[in-house]
């Protein structure tokens, strides 16, 4: 135990000595001026400039689908539906029949129409399927035309001889009567026929409707399209108005867009516009401008721009969100930084200026991207110069740098694309 203790006080002591022949020869060195803080190295970066440049402007905007056409088809005649030959989804042309309805009530009303219809052909005597246009053309005028002629050609002999002498003033008076009452029969049998041609345009048409109201038995879609809804089941009994089928038409399709009200200069009909869906993250879909709005918004300040996009595929479906991009008739020049330049930080954009051998920290306002590079509205000039590190360095204010031309600099850590 006793040497255990010695060993101990022996250990103790050697470390003591350790000890302070360290601080002696760090206050040795700090008394030669040895042991400051070393020089700050320069961080190799790459310098880009700032540069000037005339720029189109994309108006970014949001909207919906909706149907180039959309209709409910009705029945137009009451009955009892005999078909339903389509459902939600399917494709029809113009003219396809969608719904039938039990057409024998119909089909009966318009064979007594037409039945109708010849009798009164038969009273003028139409007979092969032509029509009248003179009165003077039926039998029955003709009739009187030639009792009036024998009445006047007798009345003119009468009359001579009368002025001769030669037949009393009776006869005179009898013959004259017998022309006058040829004449009214000759008059009349005009009226009768052309009461008989007012009565043959009434059974006609009368005859037409029923035969419409005997095809309206068929229920027909008015354009192509696709079915949205149907509204009848087989054995309804349908009433005039009822709705049956509703159809939309999506080739084209409508783009309606909202665009604020300062770009209303901007974007003329005609223009180019740029969509995409949600449904095709991979896909854009191009149309163009063909109606605006003519007034505003007062509560968005917005209008509505509306476009057509081809759909033949039937890709795009009326209620779709879309985000859509407008090339506007707008040319500016602008200041252009690459995007690589921009550092992002608690919602702040800045960049580092190059002062010399130094940087200097600038906040920017950016505005709209082109390509890899970004509009600053606001705290750059044309030519100024900035610099640009590797994601392993780390840029502030007052860094000394040192421009490095191997060219390998990439984007810069904590940069985030700006959105306009």
């Amino acid at each position: 135990m006793q040497g255990a203790k010695l060993f101990l006080l022996a250990t103790f002591a050697v470390s003591m000595l350790t000890l302070s022949a360290c601080s002696n020869s760090k206050a040795n060195k700090t008394a030669k001026g040895e042991g400051g803080p070393e020089k700050e190295k320069a961080v190799p970066v790459q310098i880009v400039d700032v540069e000037a440049r005339e720029l189109r402007r994309i108006v970014e905007s949001s909207g919906s689908l909706f149907a180039y056409d959309e209709v409910v088809v009705s029945s137009e005649v009451e009955g009892k539906c005999d078909k339903v030959l389509v459902d939600i989804g399917d494709k029809v042309t113009k003219g396809q029949t969608l719904v039938e309805i039990a057409p024998i009530e119909l089909r009966l009303a318009a064979e007594q129409q037409e039945a109708l219809l010849e009798v009164a052909r038969a009273k003028l005597g139409l007979t092969d399927g032509s029509d009248m246009q003179d009165p003077t053309q039926a039998a029955a005028v003709k009739k009187a035309a030639a009792d009036l002629a024998n009445a006047q050609q007798k009345f003119q002999r009468t009359k001579e001889l009368t002025e001769q002498g030669l037949l009393p003033k009776q006869t005179y008076d009898q013959d004259e009567a017998m022309f006058k009452a040829a004449q009214a029969t000759y008059e009349l049998a005009i009226q009768d026929v052309r009461n008989l041609q007012a009565a043959l345009k009434e059974r006609r048409s009368t005859s037409e409707l029923a035969k419409k109201k005997l095809r309206d038995t068929k229920i027909v879609a008015p354009f192509n399209g696709y079915v949205k809804e149907r509204s009848v089941t087989v054995g309804q009994y349908l009433r005039v108005q009822t709705p049956v089928v509703t159809i939309v038409n999506i080739d084209p399709i409508r783009v309606r867009l909202k665009v604020p009200e300062k770009m209303a200069g901007w974007i003329p009909i005609g223009q180019e516009v740029t969509v995409s869906v949600e449904a095709y993250p991979d896909r854009t879909f191009t149309g163009k401008i063909w109606r605006i709005n003519p007034s505003v918004d007062q509560q968005t300040r917005t209008f509505d721009a509306e476009a057509l996009i081809d759909n033949n595929q039937g890709l795009l479906k009326p209620g779709f969100f879309v985000k859509s991009t407008i090339d506007s008739n707008k040319v500016e020049h602008v200041l252009l930084v690459p995007q690589k330049a921009l550092s992002y930080a608690y919602g702040i954009y800045k960049v580092f200026q190059v002062k010399g051998d130094k940087v200097k920290e600038t906040e920017v306002r950016l505005g709209d991207r082109m390509g890899d590079d970004v509009e600053v509205v606001q705290g750059l000039s044309k030519g100024d110069r900035l610099a640009v590190a590797n994601p392993d360095q780390y840029l502030r204010d007052g860094t000394t740098i040192t421009e490095d031309s191997s060219g390998k600099t990439t984007e810069t850590a904590g940069a985030h694309r700006p959105t306009s």
